[in-house]
């Protein structure tokens, strides 16, 4: 089996996240969204918010699973057998940190990165932008799926 891990912190999760997965779904024979706390990060919306969302998203996907994750991404796709790490590219700026970060897991795990590219009606939102919009009281339903 074709197992990924799409990890991310989903802060929250977007209509762009949703996207990669859905089309991720004609590569990979499982996905695991792993909500990982990420401490650079301060979180907005609570950890069991975000895990009941993305889970209602796919209640009915027996290929997605969503699970919380603490530690190194590589540690929890070895934990799943997973053979891969999806992630979304929205930019050049994405594609280099995303590049670095895929190097060093590789060299830890090899487990291999698959990028996908974001949709370009996607590419303008990210997590840090709804979090904004959201903190000025803003309705930030058309980002979210």
């Amino acid at each position: 089996m074709r197992i990924a891990i799409f990890p991310g912190s989903f802060d929250p999760f977007t209509i762009g996240h949703h996207d990669i997965v859905l089309r991720a779904l004609n590569l990979f024979d499982e996905i695991i969204i792993g909500i990982g706390h990420n401490y650079t990060k301060r979180e907005t919306f609570p950890l069991c918010e975000r895990l009941a969302a993305i889970q209602r998203i796919y209640d009915n996907e027996p290929r997605v699973r969503v699970e919380v994750y603490d530690g190194l991404t590589v540690d929890f796709a070895t934990q799943h057998n997973a053979q891969f790490i999806l992630r979304g590219v929205r930019s050049t700026l994405d594609f280099e940190y995303e590049r670095n970060i895929a190097e060093a897991n590789k060299q830890l795990s090899g487990i291999e990165t698959v990028l996908l590219y974001t949709r370009p009606e996607y590419a303008h939102i990210s997590s840090t932008l709804v979090r904004d919009l959201h903190s000025h009281g803003k309705d930030i339903s058309q980002y979210l799926p």
